[in-house]
């Protein structure tokens, strides 16, 4: 048996080396910033237009070195100070206000706009320091208005109100990036949630797959096992004939299993052809034995969808399973028929008789018809064992 390997191009980035896979989090990738932009961006920006700025202004105003020094350690510790927003963002908002205040109030009038400030307050509501920045930025700023009176400085009603209305804007940014953040994360949960459900019903699916198809050949196998060596002496030719049941059995179960996880590794094309109702005579001829008579009865005159047809292909195989496990029955009749929108599918059998616990192959029996919004009964039948009655929607769709 040849083993197909996988294309190396389909794995994830370090699959081979055993790194862990990273897992989607929800956001487009244009969404997705790169590591350290979010520390490094604001502090660089800042950094680009304070201190130059301040260097500039010291120079044309012909401040004195150390005054002109000042500013520009003012004018670079708001920048700096950012470094550690991502951890302490409400102290963050507080050093850099206060950093703003000295610098409005020690250096010249004219200087360029704090926007280490306008950095601090957005990163501090964002992260929800709302109390830290609302506090800091009100004591600065009612500090700079008082002390500046009394120091002398006369600033235009029009800066005041622009420069109010800059840090109002500041606060109602970082409630917008808050919100955003808030609805990602939101988002990025939803789609772990609907990942994992997904994942669930999968892992559901694969075990009915698996169940329906290993259970039933191993039942066949089973039965004609016994056939084959009850008759081995007496009829040779017979035991011959159910050893070849056996690898016919097997061979057809293996290739299912094939198919089965074919198409959980890799979405690859089925070895097998999906089971249709087609193959019912084949199936029902796989259980008969010496002791079991099984029976199609086929009243249909047309094919449904395909979904409805594997549904019931796998219905039926499940329930001749069960009659040939735990019924000990002689006779079981198999009968396909049309009712309105409705296929109609029964498997009688004269077996043991009704047992009302629901074993995992009933269950899946269940969710299969319920996928295609039909329903399976399972009840007393009229010849003397259990009836399974499964009824699907003609033109179903799992």
């Amino acid at each position: 048996m040849s083993i197909r390997r996988a294309d190396p191009r389909k794995r994830a980035p370090g699959y081979d080396r055993g790194m862990p896979v990273p897992q989607w989090d929800g956001r487009p990738e244009r969404f997705r910033p790169p590591p350290g932009f979010v520390l490094f961006a604001p502090v660089i920006v800042s950094l680009l237009v304070q201190v130059p700025a301040a260097i500039v202004i010291a120079a044309w105003t012909h401040a004195g070195w150390l005054a002109g020094a000042l500013h520009v350690v003012l004018a670079a510790l708001g920048p700096i100070a950012l470094l550690a927003s991502v951890r302490f963002p409400g102290p963050t908002v507080a050093v850099v206000a206060a950093a703003a205040l000295a610098d409005l109030l020690i250096g010249p009038d004219l200087g360029p706009p704090y926007v280490a400030l306008v950095f601090a307050i957005v990163l501090a509501v964002a992260r929800g320091a709302i109390v830290w920045a609302a506090v800091s930025v009100v004591i600065a700023w009612a500090a700079a208005l008082s002390l500046g009176a009394v120091l002398g400085e006369t600033w235009h009603p029009f800066r005041i109100a622009l420069v109010t209305l800059a840090l109002a804007a500041s606060f109602g940014i970082g409630s917008f990036v808050r919100t955003r953040r808030a609805r990602f994360a939101e988002f990025r949960a939803e789609a772990q949630r609907r990942r994992k459900a997904a994942e669930q019903r999968e892992r559901v699916r694969i075990a009915r797959e698996l169940h329906d198809v290993i259970g039933h050949a191993l039942s066949q196998i089973n039965v004609q096992a016994s056939v084959g060596l009850h008759l081995m002496d007496r009829d040779p030719e017979q035991a011959r004939t159910a050893l070849g049941s056996i690898k016919e059995t097997s061979k057809t179960a293996l290739d299912e299993v094939r198919s089965v996880l074919g198409v959980i590794r890799d979405g690859e094309a089925p070895l097998a052809p999906q089971a249709e109702l087609a193959e019912l005579p084949r199936l029902i001829a796989g259980v008969r034995s010496p002791g079991l008579e099984p029976q199609l009865v086929d009243r249909l005159e047309s094919a449904p969808r395909r979904a409805v047809q594997f549904a019931a292909y796998r219905i039926a195989q499940e329930a001749l399973t069960n009659v040939v496990r735990h019924a000990g029955a002689a006779r079981v009749i198999v009968t396909l028929d049309r009712a309105g929108d409705d296929l109609v599918l029964t498997v009688d059998d004269d077996g043991a008789g009704f047992d009302d616990h629901e074993g995992s192959g009933i269950l899946g029996m269940r969710e299969r018809a319920a996928l295609l919004g039909g329903f399976v009964e399972i009840g007393a039948s009229p010849i003397g064992g259990t009836r399974v009655t499964a009824r699907l929607p003609w033109g179903g769709v799992a």
